[in-house]
């Protein structure tokens, strides 16, 4: 039966912006792609294992060694080092992706916050550079800054998506920008090919090498292209920064919003269950984007051109994954499909379990049905999310929100990084991340989305 609640607030016209605008919002999906693609899908993982791997005594290209890293002094198995930076990096942006939510939305000027937070993530990843040898802690704290400051930027970057359309645009923004990003991270990664194939020799200390330079790579990438959003994204304060007229301190009136907010958000419980459904089915979402490459060549023995040539056919499948699965949100609803896309993702994940070692095509078959479902799924989650905010909070429900979104996800990898610690089977590993997208697609069903939209106040789409 269709529901007849009424909105809580009366219709508002749209928001106006214009198409530069929205194509310099796209932008920022193209800088920041190279930094999901490159480092994090492909690089990172098999690079810091390896020099984990070094540190813990093993010969560099070893096939069997396992050996164990003392961080902090803290055992820890060379191969769980780079799952267990991923947690403790979500760890801490626990505490600090709402409270850059809090401060962009008492900023008057938001691009800068954007400004200062991808540039510090790009001069991070840059500093790669330097993890040489043994480095593996360098490496890992590296790693954590560029990843926080990875997400602190996502952050301020999605809280502009409501300011962009009106609740039957956004659908298509989302996935016309998350649809570029993966334009963009393709093509890094591409040169990034051409480069390995052209100077690899085969040779285990030529590939760290090549590795390393394609890290710092997306780091300049990064850091580039940000200046394009930063050009063409106009300013959109918020009544509470209009109000502040940018007195004030921002970072104390940042902080005791979010304590304001914290108090009063079980005012929208509807959206704190949206928010726990999502927190679960894309952590295992993002755990198998983080660790695909390393579970490649640990457990399935392929080489880096293999991963690379997967993970291409990725990019460029989901460009046309994220459009059209865009285009079926818009004539069945977006709730609806990202149900679809999750019954998808279990399906990878029992066919991933059963790829044989040492075969290349079979995992190029299965990256090309990851592709044609990632985009869509990630990209409805954030437009749907965009409807259940109040007006005025954009930039601390999207920190909430980043919690588990790129790059961030931590009950995964830690599930995986036990699991592997405990059996020293990735395969086990992979089965524990099948209950994410089970118990995720259960959640999700439950929520009432129409009832959800109308209690945070908006105006729900004519079709969920």
């Amino acid at each position: 039966m269709a529901e007849t609640v009424t909105p809580a607030s009366q219709d508002i016209p749209p928001p106006r912006s214009t198409r530069r605008e929205r194509t310099g919002w796209y932008f920022y999906d193209w800088a920041n792609s190279a930094f999901q693609t490159t480092v994090i899908t492909v690089f990172l993982g098999p690079f810091l294992t390896s020099v984990a791997e070094v540190a813990a005594g093993c010969e560099l290209g070893a096939d069997e060694c396992v050996g164990y890293v003392y961080p902090l002094g803290i055992k820890v198995a060379a191969g769980s080092y780079y799952p267990y930076l991923i947690s403790l990096s979500v760890l801490l942006t626990v505490f600090v992706l709402p409270v850059i939510g809090a401060i962009a939305d008492r900023s008057l000027h938001k691009k800068r916050l954007l400004a200062a937070t991808a540039f510090t993530g790009a001069a991070a990843t840059i500093g790669m550079l330097f993890v040489t040898g043994d480095r593996y802690l360098l490496g890992g704290a590296l790693f954590m800054i560029a990843n926080i400051s990875f997400g602190a930027a996502i952050v301020v970057y999605n809280s502009f998506l409501p300011q962009l359309g009106g609740p039957d645009e956004r659908d298509a923004i989302s996935s016309r920008g998350w649809a570029l990003g993966y334009l963009g991270g393709g093509l890094l990664l591409a040169l990034n090919l051409v480069a390995v194939q052209s100077f690899g020799d085969g040779t285990a200390e030529r590939t760290l090498d090549l590795a390393r330079w394609s890290i710092v790579s997306a780091g300049l990438w990064w850091a580039a292209f940000t200046l394009v959003p930063l050009r063409w994204l106009r300013e959109h304060p918020t009544a509470a920064a209009l109000a502040a007229g940018g007195g004030g301190n921002v970072l104390t009136d940042g902080f005791r919003q979010l304590g304001r907010t914290l108090r009063e958000i079980k005012a929208y419980p509807l959206t704190l269950f949206f928010l726990l459904a999502f927190l679960v089915y894309n952590d295992g979402i993002q755990t198998v984007i983080t660790l695909a490459s390393q579970y490649g060549t640990e457990e399935l023995r392929l080489g880096q051109s293999t991963l690379i040539v997967t993970i291409l056919l990725v990019q460029f499948l989901a460009f046309g994954g994220a459009l059209g699965l865009g285009a079926l949100a818009g004539r069945i609803g977006a709730w609806k499909t990202v149900l679809l896309s999750l019954v998808l993702w279990t399906a990878v994940i029992v066919a991933a379990f059963r790829l044989p070692a040492e075969a290349p095509l079979p995992f190029m078959a299965l990256g090309a049905a990851i592709g044609l479902v990632l985009g869509g799924s990630q990209a409805l989650s954030r437009s749907l999310f965009s409807q259940l905010i109040p007006a005025g909070k954009e930039g601390e429900y999207y920190g909430f929100y980043e919690i588990s979104d790129k790059g961030t996800s931590w009950l995964g990898p830690l599930a995986f990084g036990l699991v592997f610690q405990l059996t020293n089977s990735y395969r086990v590993g992979l089965v524990s991340l099948l209950i994410f997208f089970v118990v995720g697609f259960l959640l999700l069903l439950a929520v009432p989305m129409r009832r959800a939209i109308i209690a945070a106040g908006n105006t729900p789409p004519r079709v969920l």
